[in-house]
């Protein structure tokens, strides 16, 4: 590696330190593991606490929100994602968020005559994505949901429950269109 090399690397780590340590104290309740790389902004919302793996990336805006608490591991790109929780959201270890929408609640309760109230606990249920799941643009993960490791959700993929380990899923309702096999 040449000396320009060398010292446009320094530069770009010295940026990202920056940006961390901005958004460290902006957000009380942010905490962020070793290298993370916030490439776009990130915002925070009604109290949630969020913790990012060691060497994860955030691309564009990614924004997280709600009362509960989301854990992102590490080595994951995470590209224009919403995560609501109100509850608890895990994503595991070498994950890929693709401009999607991740919410562990309904936001209101279905039957008419409850609509307008406050939401119960049985609007919420905590999301659990595996290790190496792929999750396509505008898929839309919603609660109770668990995909398994080494699984992909295709683009405007709903998922309403779960997925096993190392399939492809697309559609609405979700349906595996494809098994990986070892």
């Amino acid at each position: 590696m040449n000396g320009t090399g060398g010292a446009r690397g320094r530069a770009v780590r010295t940026v990202f330190a920056v940006k961390r340590a901005w958004y460290r104290l902006r957000y009380p309740r942010l905490t962020l593991g070793r290298d993370v790389e916030i490439r776009g902004r990130i915002r925070l919302r009604r109290g949630v606490r969020v913790s990012i793996g060691d060497r994860t990336r955030l691309n564009k805006l990614v924004r997280f929100s709600g009362a509960g608490e989301i854990r992102v591991g590490a080595d994951c790109l995470v590209n224009a994602t919403w995560i609501g929780s109100w509850t608890s959201v895990t994503v595991g270890d070498r994950c890929l968020l693709s401009d999607c929408e991740i919410f562990d609640n309904d936001f209101h309760n279905l039957p008419p005559e409850q609509r307008h109230d406050r939401p119960t606990p049985a609007t919420r249920a905590p999301i659990v994505i595996e290790d190496n799941v792929w999750i396509g643009a505008h898929a839309l993960v919603m609660k109770g949901a668990r995909i398994g490791r080494d699984s992909v959700v295709g683009a405007g993929t709903v998922v309403r429950s779960e997925v096993p380990p190392r399939v492809v899923v697309i559609g609405n309702p979700q349906q595996t269109v494809k098994k990986f096999h070892d």
